[in-house]
């Protein structure tokens, strides 16, 4: 019997269609959240310290950025959801996927998406860093600079500067979401509740505890890929001054973490909701 998650082979441009309009409609949504999240990871300010941060730049500079996550949360659920279904259901043969399999071809998903991925992920941080307003106003001008660096300082200090931390990330990632996204919806499936809601829940939960345990790594990754330079951070310097800027301390590297979890909630949640309700009605 084939799971109800895993495309045919037969729709598999709509189970890709499904995948970009939910990831779509959720990054509109809660774009705003993120990007206070970024300076907070950015900086260690405190949540308000953050949101009066972007008060002070203005609303237009609210949504500064804003293209860069749009193409690729867009892509990147395309991948996420297509990909995974078809690699899920080419390792089941049809059959229904165990949690090995749900896994396995989460991390292949994920591995898909960094490669792909990362460029957009670094032109976001960059915009998204304050300190760069001036030098760096648009994408134009992120990709004139970054194409002055030389053949081989191109891709480690270029537009795939932390590609390997960001590699680790959505391959573990997504291997804990596909592993228990289905367990998790079956457990708040209740009679006459509709699908959309236990998705909903579903989501939320899963993707809030993924981006949690996650969360020291996209911290990482925000300070490296915020700064614009043609010298390689070692990962190890970097999170060494990340964790003197955190005083040595767990709580400050976490700062920021009760946002994680709003904005998690939300993105996953609408994201999963409005998979699993497409999914029923197109596939």
């Amino acid at each position: 019997m084939e799971s109800r998650d895993s495309p045919r082979w037969g729709s598999w441009n709509g189970s890709y269609f499904v995948g970009a309009a939910s990831s779509f409609l959720s990054t509109l949504l809660t774009f705003p959240i993120y990007k206070t999240i970024f300076r907070q990871q950015l900086h260690t300010l405190t949540i308000r310290a953050a949101t009066c941060q972007l008060s002070k730049e203005g609303v237009k500079h609210l949504y500064r950025g804003l293209t860069p996550p749009l193409m690729q949360k867009t892509v990147q659920g395309t991948l996420l959801f297509g990909t995974q279904g078809s690699l899920q259901h080419f390792f089941s043969k049809g059959g229904t996927p165990g949690a090995k399999v749900r896994a396995f071809s989460g991390c292949l998903s994920g591995a898909i998406e960094a490669v792909l991925l990362v460029p957009f992920e670094r032109i976001q941080n960059i915009l998204q860093d304050g300190r760069n307003n001036v030098n760096f106003p648009n994408t134009r001008s992120i990709v004139q600079e970054l194409q002055t660096y030389k053949k081989r300082q191109w891709l480690t200090c270029g537009l795939y500067r932390g590609f390997t931390i960001i590699l680790v990330r959505n391959m573990v990632g997504n291997a804990i979401f596909f592993s228990c996204k289905e367990p998790l919806r079956d457990f708040l499936t209740y009679p006459g509740l509709p699908i959309w809601a236990s998705s909903l829940g579903s989501g939320a939960l899963n993707g809030a505890l993924t981006s949690l345990a996650l969360y020291p790594l996209s911290v990482i990754i925000a300070n490296m890929q915020a700064e614009v330079g043609n010298s390689l951070p070692h990962v190890r310097k970097v999170t060494l001054r990340i964790w003197k800027k955190c005083g040595g301390r767990v709580s400050m590297l976490y700062r920021g973490a009760s946002l994680i979890i709003l904005r998690s909630c939300i993105t996953w949640g609408v994201t999963n909701s409005i998979h699993d309700t497409l999914s029923k009605q197109l596939l």
